[in-house]
């Protein structure tokens, strides 16, 4: 087969895989696909229930460790550009292991796609065209519903804010960050836009407080790292002067499944759906503050 890349990648043994990327996407479709018994290694972003205990191959953060890789005897790798150094890809298909490359966009629209990529690496083209199919409908009718049930006011703003407080780093994520996706897929309006933000960019005072945002959406573990909201908005007075601020307006989602686009999207949608306009205790996402 060829890769997203144009690479041609010949697969004859899918005993041993290793689907790694910057969201945990690979990992999850490789999953429902019902090949997990084959799965062998994970990246840090792969945190759900059945993968959890494997070896991790990634280190300080999403780096890639080849040595960790080459531990695990993998017979395929699938991944894309996300993750890195680039050099560690290269130097796995030096040592005679086959790594199919897919695109690296997540999107919700690029989800189906995705899902048939995976499965045409791992040799189920069928298997793959239906869990696309399936995929796509539970988004639309998610959506759908979302709409549907979204209180008649004007849509949210809403910012998505990455925060990784033990280690000073802040980032906006814009267009084309996947972020910008998730909160149109929830019927907001994604400010990032408005103020021309692309991709993940490190966050300015200036920038937060231009957009303006009635709601931030963050990962789990980011709040967390800044101890909660109220810590947050002590250690960036910027976000307190923001509407999301002043009433304490953030719904965090666990890290590994608030981007992971795939088959599991449509479930995302709905639980920050719910923790936006209806916030209730759940195993999803979580509300803070006022509504």
């Amino acid at each position: 087969m060829k890769d997203s890349q144009g690479t041609k990648v010949t697969i004859e043994d899918t005993s041993r895989i290793l689907a790694i990327d910057l969201y945990g996407s690979t990992s999850r479709i490789v999953y429902d696909l019902g090949l997990g018994d084959s799965v062998v290694g994970r990246d840090v972003s792969s945190g759900f229930d059945e993968i959890k205990d494997k070896p991790q191959v990634t280190q300080n953060g999403h780096e890639l460790n080849a040595e960790a890789i080459l531990a695990l005897d993998p017979s395929l790798i699938i991944t894309d550009s996300s993750l890195g150094p680039w050099d560690v890809i290269l130097q796995m298909r030096d040592a005679g292991v086959p790594v199919v490359v897919v695109d690296s966009k997540r999107s919700i629209d690029t989800t189906p796609d995705l899902i048939r990529q995976v499965a045409e690496a791992v040799g189920l083209p069928e298997e793959g065209e239906k869990l696309a199919s399936r995929t796509k409908q539970e988004i639309e009718d998610t959506i759908a519903s979302i709409d549907g049930h979204r209180p008649d006011a004007e849509p949210l703003r809403m910012l998505f804010f990455y925060a990784r407080g033990t280690s000073g780093v802040y980032y906006i994520f814009g267009e084309g960050s996947g972020a910008d996706d998730l909160i149109n897929g929830v019927g907001g309006v994604d400010v990032a836009k408005e103020i021309g933000w692309e991709g993940m960019k490190p966050m300015t005072d200036e920038a937060i407080i231009d957009a303006k945002p009635d709601l931030l959406l963050m990962m789990t573990k980011g709040l967390e790292s800044r101890g909660g909201v109220d810590g947050l908005l002590d250690s960036k007075p910027a976000i307190a002067l923001t509407p999301a601020g002043q009433k304490h307006r953030i719904v965090d989602m666990a890290d590994t499944d608030i981007l992971s686009f795939g088959p599991a999207t449509a479930g995302v949608l709905d639980a920050l759906a719910t923790a936006i306009y209806a916030p209730t205790p759940s195993d999803g996402a979580s509300a803070q503050g006022a509504a």
